[in-house]
């Protein structure tokens, strides 16, 4: 069985849904690329994934080690060169309001999110800057 199921709805837009739960997402392609930029472009996705996936294992290790995340939000920045077009850095910035204060806890915290499956899945040419803000 499929893990998700796509559409091409024309004018540079797709609309993909994730089969076990029906959930959809538009992407369209982005201005500097003959889109409208009216959704995340495909390459938006990528970057979103990084930090989502980061912030998941991330959780995974809280909930195991019963570490509230509570306060703890992200930024993403998307990077792209033009020759060839593609992802040249994903810039993902932490802020943690009110963090744990044991070390040992903070750094497994990190190292969890550091070797999230997309962040060792993505190719070593794109460059991954992570500041932890905690």
């Amino acid at each position: 069985m499929p893990t998700i199921k796509s559409t091409y709805l024309g004018n540079l837009r797709t609309e993909m849904e994730h089969v076990q739960s029906g959930t959809k997402i538009i992407s369209d392609a982005p201005v500097d690329n003959n889109g409208k930029g009216e959704a995340f472009s495909p390459t938006d996705l990528v970057a979103a994934a990084l930090g989502s996936c980061m912030v998941t294992i991330m959780g995974i290790v809280a909930e195991r080690d019963e570490i509230s995340l509570d306060g703890l939000s992200w930024e993403i920045t998307k990077i792209m060169s033009s020759d060839p077009r593609k992802i040249a850095e994903i810039i993902v910035k932490f802020v943690w309001v009110n963090p744990v204060t044991d070390h040992k806890k903070i750094q497994k915290l990190k190292n969890a999110a550091l070797t999230c499956p997309v962040a060792l899945s993505l190719d070593p040419a794109i460059k991954q800057t992570i500041e932890f803000g905690f």
